[in-house]
């Protein structure tokens, strides 16, 4: 039979959605968005947008001008918006504007990467593993690998290096990125108008949230000269229209099998949900006891309270019982056409069972791996800096291509950019985390974790006051001194050194069981898994996203919600002073009560559209057929969160901030007269 049956079973299952898809740059279906929207792709329209597009902060971002001046979204830039305040001068409440380029502040450890080349690599990363080598052998030979590749791009171009494995591993593909780490902050408006509505209306539509920030890139202290940008639509979005949005969505699940997403739902996401439950109410009450706290604790409380909302909405989809059946259908489906094959046979179709035994045997360990290794004490910056000095001062000692992924000489200059920043870091704050992140360690049990050894007689709270007491990690000297041996981190006294000293053994242990047993399915069972699913769809499949440069295209286009009423695609500035209140998060900012009469209330203010988007597409630029700019990712539905898993366009929507309403707002209220001629744009 071939895969004749397999691919008539698959469309059965799987019918091709045509808005759907994380497209690579090198691999985007032109022929599907010219049969759908009657547009003609160009590779020199792909290639301004890849060159104009970035991952920046854990989001994206585009370049808008010839001169470094970055797009992107406030909650993405919020981490460099809080650092370069104080107490003095909160940006982040209040907004900031640069009116010239010596008022632009620095912002210190953020940094912006853009994709300036890929190559294909599979090849040169598979020949390390020949056939035979244990799934375990053959994922450490692969990595090897990797870092060899890495390190001769490097040392060959003087970039950035980075391979990233594509669909489970069938595929490598080598990327070289320019990093700009000179980046500064040049306007935000204020935190009450970003993030209007709060956390009730996050991840909701109808949405009214001017979420944007604009940075700008400098080298050797000059503006970045930057001809790749998108300019600015003068029109602005229209309903109906075709858009494309050039992001680095972080992570989809979309190839996994059935018994991996049943892991996700019954054991990773709910550990995940109670982790973050436990710190959103320890800062809220940390934030209650003063004003100054409120301002230190925002950015994490915010971080926290948007990824709880995420996963709760993906443990809602996995347990939505129409999603797993389709899941199960095609798996079923597609597993039986593989054991029926005469070339492939019953022992092929295994390979779905190599899988859920991985996944039932690690079951037990995930929890202490969530707790002792990833992503360990969520929020707290003394211990990512001590993890990072007590591994950085070990793998340095070892052949690069032996070490931890973020340890090599690729990851080098990113790792230090963070290590070593001078951005100020709260005792109190650090206590409040701290405090927490050893209730789980405690909870884990002596069995598990060195609980004795790092409480003794002490409390939780206790104990962290006295490692944040007794560390002098805010030195950025002492930080160097530690980092630069492994004998002085060995020899040293300092308390957050200590308790980092002490997971480690541990938490290593978890990391190479992590790598043994889940990880090298990506060289035994999940790869053929794939395998079997690109000779079905050849030209219809995309790899699951990976915090990697994607395109996707689709209609800007309203929708009927679950009581069949119609939603539209745009929101309006009328819209939004409906909405409006006298209580957080409803209360509008000043400028904005103020400023009614002079804005234009029927102007699209934010809009949806059926692209294909996840975390990490905030900031993302939306462009028309032009090229221009006609929005910025900021989120998605409640409807879309599922979409980690199966894509729909029923309900699900990427909601944008609309430029006809970001230029209003700037013109009408901010009035940033250099801001808006580098856009192109007439000043009021």
């Amino acid at each position: 039979m071939r895969f004749r049956c397999l691919l008539f079973l698959c469309a059965l299952a799987l019918p091709a959605v045509a808005d759907e898809g994380m497209w690579l740059f090198n691999q985007f279906p032109k022929d599907q968005v010219k049969e759908k929207y009657g547009f003609e792709v160009t590779d020199p329209f792909l290639e301004n947008l890849r060159l104009a597009s970035m991952r920046i902060g854990g989001g994206s971002g585009s370049f808008v001008s010839p001169d470094g001046l970055i797009f992107t979204n406030h909650h993405v830039a919020s981490d460099c918006i809080s650092k370069v305040g104080s107490s003095q001068h909160d940006y982040v409440k209040d907004g900031f504007y640069a009116a010239t380029r010596q008022q632009e502040l620095k912002c210190p450890d953020l940094e912006a990467n853009v994709l300036v080349g890929m190559e294909d690599v599979t090849g040169q990363v598979k020949d390390a593993a020949k056939d035979g080598v244990k799934p375990a052998e053959a994922v450490q030979k692969r990595n090897a690998a990797i870092a060899r590749i890495e390190k001769t791009c490097a040392d060959k171009t003087g970039g950035t290096c980075t391979v990233v494995k594509l669909f489970s591993g069938q595929r490598f593909d080598l990327y070289r990125y320019k990093k700009y780490t000179d980046l500064r902050l040049v306007f935000a408006p204020e935190f009450g108008i970003a993030f209007f509505g709060g956390d009730p209306d996050n991840f909701t539509y109808p949405r009214y949230d001017l979420d944007i920030a604009f940075l700008r890139a400098y080298e050797d202290g000059h503006p970045a000269a930057t001809p790749h940008f998108l300019k600015w639509s003068a029109e602005g979005v229209q309903d109906t229209a075709l858009v494309f949005v050039s992001g680095n969505p972080g992570a989809t699940s979309r190839l996994a099998t059935a018994a991996q997403l049943a892991f996700f739902r019954d054991t990773s996401l709910p550990l995940t949900l109670s982790r973050l439950q436990t710190r959103i109410q320890a800062l809220r009450a940390f934030s209650a006891q003063s004003e100054e706290n409120r301002r230190l604790a925002q950015r994490t409380l915010f971080g926290f309270s948007n990824t709880y909302k995420s996963t709760a909405g993906k443990l809602i989809g996995l347990n939505d019982v129409k999603l797993m059946v389709r899941k199960q259908s095609f798996e079923k489906k597609l597993r039986s056409a593989v054991e029926r094959n005469p070339k492939l046979g019953t022992a092929a179709g295994k390979v779905w069972d190599e899988v859920a035994a991985a996944y039932k045997t690690w079951t037990p360990f995930e929890k202490p791996y969530q707790v002792l290794e990833r992503p360990a004490a969520l929020g707290s910056n003394l211990f990512r800096i001590a993890r990072q000095i007590v591994r950085l001062s070990e793998e340095r000692g070892k052949p690069n291509d032996q070490r931890l992924p973020e340890y090599r000489d690729s990851a080098m200059r990113s790792l230090e950019l963070a290590l070593y920043s001078p951005a100020p870091i709260d005792d109190s704050l650090e206590v409040a985390l701290l405090a927490q992140y050893l209730e789980d360690v405690k909870a884990l049990g002596e069995k598990e974790a060195p609980v004795k050894a790092l409480l003794g007689n002490l409390t939780p709270r206790q104990a962290a006051a006295e490692f944040v007491r007794s560390t002098k990690l805010k030195d950025v000297a002492e930080r160097k001194r530690l980092a630069a041996g492994h004998d002085a981190v060995l020899n040293s006294g300092d308390g957050m050194i200590r308790l980092a000293r002490l997971v480690d053994e541990p938490a290593r242990k978890l990391l190479q069981k992590h790598e043994d047993l889940i990880e090298s399915l990506d060289a035994s069972s999940a790869e053929r898994i794939v395998q079997y699913r690109l000779k079905v769809l050849p030209a219809g499949e995309y790899p699951d996203a990976s915090s990697t440069l994607r395109l996707t295209f689709g209609a800007v286009k309203g929708y009927k919600d679950k009581t069949e009423a119609p939603v539209p695609y745009a929101t309006t500035f009328g819209g939004m002073y409906h909405r409006a209140g006298n209580e957080d998060p409803y209360q509008l900012p000043q400028r904005w009560v103020d400023g009614k009469p002079l804005l234009d209330l029927v102007m699209p203010f934010n809009f949806v559209s059926t692209c294909d988007i996840t975390g990490g597409n905030s900031g993302s630029p939306t462009v028309n057929s032009q090229g221009e700019i006609v929005g910025i990712i900021f989120d998605n539905n409640l409807e879309a969160l599922p979409l980690t898993y199966l894509y729909s366009d029923e309900q699900a929507r990427a909601v944008h901030v609309a430029s006809q309403g970001i230029v209003e707002a700037l013109r009408k209220l901010y009035q940033p007269a250099s801001l808006l001629r580098e856009l192109g744009v007439t000043p009021p």
